[in-house]
């Protein structure tokens, strides 16, 4: 699932980040207002953290451009100022939520979730397709009556297939979805995940076609 952080402050954006990869996001980075918009226009992402203040675009301004432009991802507003005026201020520029700095960790991410909850962006309790269960409160995989030990990025990959089991992903998207366009690896990366993948599942019991390849296209989970 990915974010994206507009935040000019680095250290506070650094450590932010980091915490969020921990709990298997994918963040981007945007030093200012304008760049966020260009991010937007890019990529595809769930939800937004935004700096109030920014440089060459406001968290006010963008937050408004956004809306205007249609686009509905859910916003966090990020800000220094604890008054009613700014709070009023960003929830009408159409902001869903606000956190003022310094603050907790545990709660901001307690907030980027119940964002996602209220959105669109659906997270029941486990994810199943066939014999497979995931749980995206822990991360935990099992094939049947087989756990599995995945890396953190092989579990990024399937549950991505199993939030879109009918949609064929090519390389290019699984790499948009799950890694920050500052890091983007080559296809290569992605298929060796996915082969490194299918073999765990292999080893737990799963058909070897469990994740199809659908050739000059992408992958899909087999249909159940």
């Amino acid at each position: 699932m990915k974010i994206l952080l507009v935040e000019d402050d680095q250290r506070i954006a650094v450590a932010l980040q980091e915490t969020l990869e921990d709990c298997q996001y994918t963040v981007d980075l945007a030093p200012d207002g304008e760049m966020g918009w260009e991010l937007l226009q890019a990529f595809d992402y769930r939800l937004i953290l935004l700096d109030i203040m920014l440089p060459k675009l406001s968290g006010i301004e963008l937050c408004q451009r956004l809306r205007c432009a249609g686009m509905q991802l859910p916003v966090l507003m990020l800000t220094a100022r604890d008054s009613s005026n700014d709070k009023v201020m960003g929830l009408d520029a159409g902001a869903d939520d606000y956190v003022i700095k310094p603050f907790d960790l545990a709660e901001l991410t307690a907030r980027i979730r119940a964002l996602l909850r209220r959105g669109d962006v659906v997270l029941p309790t486990v994810l199943e397709w066939a014999n497979l269960r995931l749980n995206p409160s822990n991360y935990e995989v099992i094939y049947g009556e087989n756990l599995l030990h995945l890396t953190p990025k092989e579990y990024q990959i399937l549950e991505l297939f199993v939030r879109k089991p009918q949609r064929v992903l090519s390389r290019s998207m699984i790499m948009d979805q799950l890694w920050s366009f500052e890091n983007p690896p080559g296809e290569e990366t992605v298929k060796v995940h996915i082969k490194d993948l299918r073999k765990k599942l292999r080893n737990a019991g799963a058909p070897p076609d469990f994740i199809e390849t659908i050739y000059g296209l992408g992958y899909r989970l087999k249909s159940i």
